[in-house]
């Protein structure tokens, strides 16, 4: 079966503002204030720029994170998880509101800059533009080794990801705080794949969401159905979630982000073999 899922949520798709870091084409240098503070709990510079490799729509392109003094960074395990204001987190946007790249964090590679994921030797498109700002929560990790009590699944092995429901395209490889209201639990190919639904710190949301139940029912939908159908173009087939197909509430959804924290640190320790990824120690 064949699904066009533009037509149908197109419709869903929010227009309202956000905001992120501000930043510069190709050098994208964060100018937000305290760019030289420093997390406690992490080993980045709270200021770096990103620099574009490689030929654009190519397998060679990369956008590679740097410190200040020019050292390589990595938007997976040297980026925060928190973000400077409590309650809110990081964001590593991988790819902008209506684009239709497949560009991820990759967690395989010496860096882990953010590439386009390559599917059977080819580079990897969406059917349709995303109609959401889409990344990852850096610090985090969904373990593959360890099973879900209720949902009797595994992780997918990668960072947990995020949907930003904010209207502004905000640019690949940009770093931006964001307010968690829920969190829907995907299940794609037997492999537990969270979602998180966030609203960037900027956007005038921000200061109306506080939970799930006050996204609108047909934003909440659009998100469900497009990750149920983004697949099946490709012959795939529908992609289901767990808990009723229900989005959990902001306070499930930070314990969500802790418990993939937690197994990122053990992840980045030692403590669980991290296999082919590169954990950079």
């Amino acid at each position: 079966m064949k699904f066009d899922i533009m037509q149908p949520l197109v419709l869903l798709a929010l227009n309202r503002a956000a905001s992120a870091w501000t930043v510069q084409p190709n050098k994208h240098v964060i100018s937000r204030g305290l760019s030289k503070s420093r997390y406690p709990f992490a080993a980045a510079l709270f200021s770096y720029t990103t620099e574009n490799s490689g030929e654009d729509n190519t397998e060679s392109f990369r956008v590679n994170f740097k410190g200040e003094d020019g050292a390589a960074l990595s938007p997976w395990h040297d980026i925060p998880v928190n973000g400077e204001d409590e309650g809110f987190y990081n964001m590593v946007v991988e790819i902008p509101k209506y684009t239709k790249a497949k560009m991820e964090v990759s967690t395989k590679e010496e860096g882990n800059p953010i590439a386009q994921d390559i599917k059977k030797g080819k580079l990897r498109d969406y059917h349709g533009p995303i109609f959401w700002n889409y990344g990852c929560l850096p610090q985090t990790w969904e373990d593959p080794n360890e099973e879900h009590p209720e949902l009797k699944v595994f992780g997918d092995d990668d960072p947990i990801d995020v949907v930003e429901i904010g209207s502004s395209a905000i640019p690949m490889g940009s770093v931006t705080q964001v307010k968690p209201l829920g969190v829907l639990a995907m299940i794609d190919d037997g492999e537990l794949d969270w979602k998180v639904v966030a609203v960037a710190k900027d956007d005038p949301l921000a200061a109306e969401y506080n939970d799930i139940d006050d996204v609108p029912e047909a934003i909440k939908a659009g998100i469900r159905e497009w990750f149920r159908w983004y697949k099946t173009p490709d012959d795939k087939p529908l992609n289901g979630f767990g808990f009723d197909e229900k989005f959990l509430d902001v306070a499930e959804t930070k314990k969500v982000i802790e418990e993939t924290h937690e197994a990122w640190k053990k992840l980045r320790s030692g403590d669980t073999d991290a296999g082919k990824l590169w954990t950079g120690v």
